[in-house]
């Protein structure tokens, strides 16, 4: 069984100067895909679940996914791991920390960073009992469609990331330095400068969040500088959902149900290699 920590795959990561993808997932399909393609690429990965596809489309709930994970994970030796992603809600995490994820992200970027301080404080005091990691968000990553990742204002400070990483106690911080969520609008420009400085203001694992799309040079060049986790879930979902379309447009009313779910895990497979590839670990 070759289920580990998020934290141990961080390190990995930064020992290796590269950076561990964590994929959102929403069912069976997307987290067996995700382990599968891991170990065809011999490479570590996290399966991420995003609180509102529970709580709004439900698609699943905390336990079920958890052990879900645990089912399909512990067929591989490939080092994979269980993330919860974005949430604002402490009691929340705490029901993912019992469901069995131990990996959380409290998501504090809508209120003031002494108050987001605060809360995380919380977060891993919490976490810290039960052996879970905790990662935070500083600055504000926003949606492409609003052009949001423009905005240097809203771009992570080094001198106040270091504070925060000090006074949280946090495992990792996802930072603000011109990614978005959802499809850009146009090519996204890392701020890789501002990344280099936060790097050197602070010892935590860094995250880059809203991963589909950004040009591979610039990844490349994030991950030697300090990004030892990165985000996709937009490109994923997306891909999915077209293929199930493929599928019916393909078959249509010949189509079979049951050979469904290998037709659209061939295809997620394959993208996901090919996507594990921008992980370049020793």
């Amino acid at each position: 069984m070759a289920i580990e920590k998020v934290s141990t795959l961080l390190k990995m990561a930064d020992e290796s100067n590269t950076s561990v993808i964590g994929f959102n997932c929403i069912d069976y399909n997307t987290v067996y895909a995700v382990c599968h393609a891991a170990e065809i690429a011999n490479t570590p990965a996290i399966v991420m679940l995003y609180p509102e596809h529970c709580i709004k489309n439900h698609v699943s709930n905390l336990s079920a996914f958890a052990g879900m994970f645990k089912g399909i994970a512990e067929q591989y030796q490939v080092p994979l791991a269980l993330h919860l992603d974005h949430s604002s809600d402490i009691n929340y995490i705490l029901e993912a920390i019992k469901a069995g994820f131990t990996s959380v992200m409290y998501d504090g970027t809508r209120i003031p960073v002494e108050e987001n301080i605060e809360n995380c404080k919380k977060v891993v005091e919490i976490a810290k009992v039960f052996g879970v990691d905790v990662e935070a968000e500083l600055g504000y990553v926003g949606f492409a469609s609003n052009s949001d990742e423009d905005n240097a204002d809203l771009y992570t400070k080094a001198s106040t990331a270091a504070h925060f990483s000090e006074e949280t106690g946090i495992t990792s911080l996802a930072i603000a330095i011109g990614s978005a969520h959802g499809f850009y609008t146009k090519p996204p420009k890392l701020d890789i400068d501002r990344l280099i400085e936060i790097n050197n203001a602070t010892d935590t694992y860094l995250v880059l969040h809203g991963g589909s799309g950004i040009p591979e040079d610039q990844l490349n060049q994030a991950f030697k500088n300090g990004i030892n986790k990165f985000n996709v879930g937009t490109e994923f979902f997306q891909l999915y959902y077209d293929t199930i379309r493929k599928y019916c447009d393909e078959f249509g009313a010949a189509g079979n149900p049951f050979d469904l779910p290998d037709y659209v895990h061939n295809e997620l497979v394959a993208y996901l290699v090919n996507k594990m590839k921008l992980s370049k670990f020793n």
